[in-house]
Parts: structure tokens; C-alpha cells; sequence
């Protein structure tokens, strides 16, 4: 018996990656004829036939289905219900629910996802330093789940199994409460076991904590989620995405303009690859591994993260045009995980 091939090897071999036949055939007539084969080079023989521009899917996911729109996912910070303690402390109170849901997380490819509140990635937590922090949790699953966050809090709030609640079981409920600490880029996740099919079918988030004395305006601020999908449960991932849905910066670029100031929140919780990676074109930036200083550690255009590590990225444009930012890992790039910002002169 042959080897069985898998999907990655398959898209590897195909030279077309995700557009397969049915993409290519819908290529407009301008991009055939871009693609047509040039003169004979010596040395060259075969390059013709190769199809040499950025691997793409064909069509959009039901982004209504899904319950949430990447684009949408970038700027959307949660609060909380806001109120203020009889000792002056300000309360931030949460409601999550873990469910089992479908996603389509590439056009036509479903995945039977674990989500907080009905999304991947989980709602984005906001609050200031020395906060409280209460977190109503129901686990409408029918598995047994936690949230663990990262931070400073004590034992029986760490969402592990074995210690404080423990395991919340289907139906079952559970208040995480703790201050809010260090400032910072952090993330929160469920620690059940088998942990990495918990974390990758999709429960986890990103929870930031601003520092009291704030960090300096900027123009824009996006939440960028690194994650990736195993459809077909061999423990190597198919899919390779930033806020769950391979290339859809790059059929939805992100809005910027020349001179703006953009702070970027950069979470990796890719499981099964060791290391993700981010890379800037045309541009550096400065980069806060952790979001916990106010200085930043590099100017840089390129960082590594292994699973669970976060940075803050700073940076602006001088010039106008469509930048790429992606994994600086080839198969994560042609798989999913590479976007634009789409950079244009102010308006006088």
C-alpha cells in the first residue's frame, strides 16, 4: 500500500496551494495573461507552468454563521460591565460561556470548534492595572473545561485542574475573581486535559492590561490573534491564520494611513508547531515582548514567539502603498497566515 498523503502534502505538491483547479480556472483574463510563459530561458525549463503569485482561497466563509468577522475581531476591546467597590476599586465584570460549535474556517472547510462566547478567538479582555476582575463562568459544552489566565492571582483562581474549582463540568458554573496584574499583554485559555485539543479547537483569548498610567496615544490599535487548525485530527495543522481565518487580511486589508501611529497586540497560541513568527515588508517596528515594560526591547522587522509568548508591536508608515505582514515560516504564509495594510496619503 502507498503512503497515505495528507492535505498539507498534497497542497505543497499541487504549486496552486489553495486555489486548486477551481481557482485557477476563475483566474480573471488580466491574470492569465500575466501569467502566460515568457521566452525560453536556458536553465529554466518547467518554470512556466509554475504558478508564482500568493497562495489564496476561493470565495468568502459565512462570517454570520461563524458569529464573528476577523476584520471585526482586530478593535473589538471588552470592558467589561464597569462598577466601583465600597473601597474605591473599580469592578470589571465578565460573562462567559464555553459551547460546541462548527466553524467554517476556510470556504467549504468545516471544523467542530470549543469557543468562548461563541468565538475563536475568545472575547479580548480590557481592563487597567490593580482592577478586580470577575469572571462569570457557565460551560454550556459537553466536555469538562476551565479558564486559566496568565497573570498574577492565587491558587484557587489559576484554572487548573486539581486546584481551587477544579474541572467545571458541563453545566455546571464557576466565578474566576482576582486583580488585575502585572500590566501587560497577557492571555487566557482552558487548562483541561488533553490540553492541546483543548487549546486547539479553539478556547482561548487575549486580556490586556493597560497600565495606569496609560501608554502613549496612537491611531489605531489592533488585536492580532496566531492560530491554526487541525481539520483532520492528525495533530499537524491544515490551516494557518491570524484571528482564525486563513487570508483574510489579505482579501480584506487593514486601513492605515501614511504617519499614523499603530500599536499592534501580538498573541501566539499556535499548538503543534513550536514557533510562529511575525514579519513586517518594507517597514520596522519597535517591540514590548510581553507588553510589561514601557521600553521597548528592539527595533526590529521580524519576531519569533513560541506558543503562549505576546509582544506589542509600534510602528508607522512614511509611504502609501499595500504592505504584507506575515509568518516568516513559508508553509505557515502559503496556508493561511498572511495579510496587507493597505497604507494612503491623509486627506488634506
Amino acid at each position: 500500500m502507498g503512503k497515505e498523503v495528507s492535505r498539507r502534502d498534497f497542497l505543497r505538491a499541487s504549486g496552486l496551494s489553495l486555489l486548486g483547479v477551481a481557482g485557477a480556472a476563475a483566474l480573471a483574463p488580466a491574470d492569465r495573461q500575466a501569467n502566460a510563459a515568457p521566452p525560453h530561458q536556458e536553465g529554466h525549463e518547467g518554470m512556466a507552468e509554475m504558478n508564482h503569485e500568493m497562495p489564496n482561497t476561493v470565495g468568502e466563509v459565512n462570517h454570520e454563521q461563524n458569529g464573528f468577522n476577523p476584520t471585526d475581531i482586530l478593535t473589538d476591546f471588552d470592558y467589561g460591565e464597569v462598577s466601583e467597590l465600597d473601597n474605591g476599586q473599580t469592578l470589571r465584570e465578565y460573562n462567559f460561556v464555553s459551547v460546541d460549535k462548527i466553524f467554517e474556517v476556510a470556504p467549504g472547510i468545516e471544523f467542530p470548534g470549543w469557543a468562548f462566547n461563541g468565538r475563536i478567538p475568545g472575547p479580548t479582555i480590557r481592563c487597567t492595572e490593580g482592577d478586580r476582575i470577575r469572571i462569570h463562568f457557565a460551560n454550556g459544552s459537553s466536555h469538562p473545561h476551565t479558564i486559566h489566565f496568565h497573570g498574577i492571582h492565587t491558587a484557587e483562581m489559576d484554572g487548573v485542574p486539581g486546584a481551587g474549582p477544579g474541572l467545571i463540568q458541563p453545566g455546571q458554573s464557576f466565578t474566576y475573581e482576582f486583580d488585575a496584574e502585572p500590566f501587560g499583554l497577557h492571555l487566557y485559555h482552558c487548562h483541561a486535559f488533553p490540553l492541546a485539543r483543548h487549546i486547539a479547537k479553539g478556547l482561548y483569548g487575549a486580556f490586556i492590561i493597560d497600565p495606569k498610567e496609560g501608554r502613549p496615544e496612537v491611531d489605531h490599535e489592533f488585536v492580532m490573534v496566531m492560530n491554526g487548525f487541525d481539520v483532520d485530527f492528525d495533530d499537524a495543522n491544515d490551516f494557518y491564520a491570524v484571528n482564525t481565518i486563513p487570508f483574510h487580511y489579505q482579501n480584506h486589508p487593514i486601513p492605515i494611513k501614511t504617519g499614523e501611529k499603530v500599536r499592534v497586540y501580538l498573541v501566539n497560541i499556535l499548538e503543534f508547531d513550536l514557533l510562529n513568527s511575525f514579519h513586517l515588508h518594507a517597514n520596522f517596528f519597535h517591540y514590548y515582548p510581553t507588553g510589561t515594560s514601557l521600553t521597548p526591547s528592539e527595533y526590529t522587522d521580524t519576531i519569533m514567539q513560541g506558543q503562549a509568548q505576546r509582544g506589542i508591536l509600534e510602528f508607522s508608515y512614511k509611504f502609501p502603498g499595500t504592505y504584507m505582514f506575515h509568518a516568516h515560516v513559508t508553509e505557515f504564509a502559503e496556508l493561511g497566515w498572511a495579510g496587507h495594510f493597505e497604507v494612503t496619503e491623509p486627506k488634506l
